[in-house]
């Protein structure tokens, strides 16, 4: 195996550790994840992209459950 147990589905993309997928029998390849840098190449164009910073981007944002409200 590569850099990493999981292992993806050619056939079905169902996930799993194993060499055979246990959904189809299909041949199961290995996963990784996409590389991460603190200096994102893409990062400007992409924020750009979802309007990032803009009020309605921030009002899409999920916020914290509030148990009961305060009285």
């Amino acid at each position: 195996m590569g850099r990493t147990r999981l292992q993806k589905c050619v056939n079905c993309g169902e996930y799993g550790l194993g060499e055979n997928c246990t959904h189809c029998g299909g041949k199961m390849v290995t996963v990784s994840p996409l590389k991460f840098s603190p200096q994102d190449s893409q990062g400007a164009r992409r924020r750009q992209r979802e309007n990032a910073g803009s009020d309605e981007w921030i009002e899409e944002l999920p916020t914290p459950r509030k148990g009961e409200e305060e009285e």
